[in-house]
């Protein structure tokens, strides 16, 4: 589909991505069913309302969608038997001092009332109605003090916040909603009891109320008492709603309140459902279309972040207004498409914000020493994060794949739709990392029904360089081998050998040119023009001489490159130019890529094409012209895939917005003199349950240390002579449960690990995983515990 030129990176129009001719052909047997989710996917609010919804700006990790600062904890929590028994107590309390005040045993109980009323009004005479209504303001007055000094001392609120207010919806608006209805029965049962109910008598003129007609006065009476029995439950139920968040609620269930409008920013300020930066460069004909597609359920988020990542690039080339304006007035929110012409992947697994490009992994276990802004916020990663690289740790089975693998793919994914990024997802076959329809290029390696092969030497016509990422994929595993010395192996041959074909040498026949067998050498040194190639012809004469030579590489090289000689990669790795090879020189284009890679048929062929891959990524993502999408490799299973010279490339993708994500079982999967080199190399780390203590040893060292304010309390108990004494002290340890006692406290700080390896290995709950970010601005995240199921 045409792009109107308005997204494409610069440069790339002339050799867009490749695309199928038709469509593929059909397999003998159906595909595999994917996993059973683990549950119904959320659903996703209306854009108008995901658009207006405030994103903080917060620090690397959190999910800034309509997050909301935490503050700082002041005193610590209160026990729940010991808060539970407070509030008994101080409702006790409460009950019996209102008992006594009522009942007249408060000993000059009205003396502040007749001190400042007329003296009249309180003779033995009767009182007038202005007295009654003085006596009725007194005692609520009262009433009020008694309610919030025990409600405070009780810790009223506390219970009602603990046990009602701090819930996930919707067993939040569940007891909220049971609490009002407690209150309103004990509001409308209480008229006799509390002094309210004279009180709104006493401030209605009595001439509404009371008449000469008997029946008039009742029905005035009545009136009056169900409509302060309304206000009364209207509080009530006012006060728990708002507590309660029922409209929220109602609003995620998709019941449209009366005049309830999403939240958004503050009033005056500009919505960006309105797009004001079109509007503010005179484009309100474009900006109108867009904003009445998204209100009629036309655009989604990935429209949204597509067409604000188009007019970026009209503001970085102002040529391409015109065009812009144009396919935006035609199309609406199908503007500026992607070349596959897809707005959405086929379905969703995890929690995405395109708007600040950010991908849900889970939430922050709330911990006693953890940041107070973090506890129970969303955690999350976007580009910024992934930029620096991220190092996943965990055994099979821990959820490397379904809760970080997966949602990382996917938000690259949608970013790709979006013309933000490019992403090259690499697993074994059968790895669930999306449907088929989600991907642009899928490529199988050894599957004959495959559309795609893959370029062997990256695309690159330089010999040298394609010797380099050969020789890494080949023998940078090897702890005796020697990279450099099988780098000039190969450039000793793939130099001759384009000289005088033109291509580069298929695997059958660089395996022959590699173990000098047959006459495969002496064929390619006549085909050479040695007048026209003289270095060349010395360099093949150098190859010759060399392969006679105890501990040449060309042997170690042809023998691992002999699991790719195999009959079922016979159509693969083609030079002639007759099949559709991919190469990673396509990350300037929005791509989506996914490779399956034949672990369970030719394990050591996976994991040869796993490092050549990466080997090719970080040398294509440098080598990018234009760096303005977010390149990003995801290999499910790094193991044995990081050798030196991957970890030096990894360390320079910083520079070029691009960055990769490994999965390994553990640190035994890289060679031991890479492991500190590897993690310092990746700016984020993740932790997940079931690692071993020797990795949790590294990890340890990694995160470091930190001050921690420690209590010491030494109790001493306190014994009582006096009788009233001892009840009381009874009495205490019947509310806490604990014995009187008197504290010795001793604060002081001490440097701890932030993570010791025995808690990494041992105390890291089921489905959690601890969780460090940097990002390419230099911010950093402390190490924190994440509920990956949250």
């Amino acid at each position: 589909m045409d792009t109107e030129g308005t997204h494409d990176a610069r440069g790339t129009e002339a050799r867009p991505v490749p695309r199928p001719a038709g469509p593929p052909p059909v397999p003998a047997q159906p595909p595999a069913l994917p996993p059973r989710p683990a549950g119904p996917p959320a659903a996703r609010p209306a854009l108008t309302e995901w658009l207006r919804t405030p994103r903080a700006a917060a620090e690397p990790g959190l999910w800034r969608y309509g997050y909301r600062p935490r503050p700082e904890d002041g005193a610590p929590r209160v026990p729940d038997r010991q808060l539970l028994s407070g509030a008994l107590i101080a409702l006790l309390g409460a009950v019996l001092v209102w008992s006594l005040w009522r009942n007249g045993y408060v000993p000059h109980r009205m003396v502040p009332l007749e001190l400042f009323t007329p003296s009249d009004w309180w003779g033995i005479h009767r009182r007038p109605p202005a007295a009654l209504t003085a006596l009725a303001v007194y005692n609520s007055l009262v009433a009020v003090a008694v309610i919030y000094v025990f409600g405070h001392f009780g810790n009223w609120r506390e219970v009602f916040r603990r046990y009602a207010v701090d819930h996930p919806q919707p067993a939040r608006a569940v007891r909220t909603a049971a609490v009002a209805a407690v209150l309103a029965w004990l509001l409308l049962q209480a008229d006799d009891v509390l002094p309210f109910y004279s009180l709104a008598f006493g401030l209605v003129p009595h001439s509404w109320i009371f008449h000469d007609d008997p029946v008039a006065t009742k029905d005035a009476t009545d009136t009056l008492t169900t409509v302060y029995h309304l206000t009364a439950v209207a509080a009530v139920l006012w006060v728990c709603g708002r507590a309660g968040d029922w409209l929220g609620l109602l609003r995620a269930r998709g019941v449209r309140t009366p005049g309830a409008r999403p939240a958004g920013p503050a009033p005056g300020a500009e919505s960006p459902a309105d797009w004001p930066e079109l509007r503010a460069a005179g484009q309100h004909a474009a900006a109108d279309r867009l904003a009445l597609d998204a209100e009629s359920g036309r655009m989604n988020d990935v429209d949204c972040a597509r067409i604000r990542r188009a007019w970026d690039s009209v503001l970085a080339d102002p040529a391409r207004l015109a065009a812009f304006t144009d396919a935006v007035r035609r199309e609406g929110a199908g503007a500026c498409a992607h070349p596959s012409g897809d707005r959405d992947l086929p379905a969703r697994a995890a929690t995405h914000d395109l708007l600040t490009a950010q991908v849900r992994l889970g939430r922050f276990v709330e911990r006693e020493h953890g940041p107070a802004g973090r506890r129970g916020a969303g955690a999350a990663v976007d580009p910024a994060a992934l930029g620096t690289s991220l190092l996943a740790l965990g055994p099979p089975g821990a959820g490397k794949t379904r809760h970080l693998v997966r949602p990382v793919v996917e938000s690259l994914a949608l970013q790709a739709l979006a013309g933000q990024a490019a992403v090259v997802a690499v697993g074994a076959a059968g790895t669930p990392l999306g449907a088929d329809e989600a991907y642009d290029v899928i490529v199988r390696p050894g599957d004959p029904l495959s559309e795609y092969d893959l370029d062997l030497y990256g695309g690159t016509a330089d010999p040298d360089e394609a010797a380099a990422l050969l020789a890494e994929a080949c023998a940078g595993d090897l702890p005796d081998a020697d990279v450099r010395r099988a780098t000039t192996a190969l450039a000793q041959l793939l130099g001759p050998y384009r000289a005088a074909y033109g291509t580069f040498p298929a695997v059958p026949r660089l395996r022959e040119l590699l173990d000098g067998s047959g006459d495969a050498l002496a064929t390619l040194r006549a085909d050479l023009d040695r007048a026209a190639h003289p270095a060349l012809s010395r360099e093949l004469d150098a190859r010759a001489r060399q392969a006679d030579v105890p501990g040449d590489p060309g042997l170690l090289l042809a023998d691992r490159l002999a699991c790719l000689d195999r009959p079922a990669f016979a159509a693969f790795f083609d030079t002639t130019g007759h099949g559709r090879p991919f190469t990673l020189r396509a990350l300037e284009h929005p791509v989506r890529v996914r490779v399956d890679l034949p672990e369970r048929a030719h394990p050591e062929a996976a994991r040869l094409l796993n490092r050549l891959l990466l080997a090719q990524f970080t040398t294509s993502a440098l080598a990018r012209r234009d760096r303005s999408l977010f390149a990003c490799l995801v290999l499910d299973d790094a193991g044995q895939a990081v050798t030196a010279g991957s970890v030096r490339g990894v360390q320079r993708l910083r520079q070029a917005n691009a960055g990769v994500v490994l999965a390994l079982r553990g640190l035994g999967e890289v060679p031991e003199r890479l492991h500190t080199s590897l993690l310092g190399a990746v700016g984020c780390h993740m932790a997940f349950s079931g690692i071993t203590t020797w990795d949790g040893r590294l990890l340890s060292q990694l995160w470091g240390t930190e001050w921690i304010e420690t209590t010491e309390v030494a109790k001493h108990a306190v014994f009582a002579d006096q009788p009233v004494t001892r009840a009381l002290h009874a009495l205490r340890k019947l509310a806490t449960g604990k014995p009187v006692t008197r504290d010795a406290v001793t604060v002081r700080e001490v440097e701890r690990e932030r993570w010791s390896a025995s808690q990494l290995a041992h105390q890291l709950p089921a489905g959690h995983a601890v969780l460090s970010l940097s990002d390419t601005a230099g911010q950093h995240a402390p190490p924190l515990l994440v509920d990956l199921r949250g």
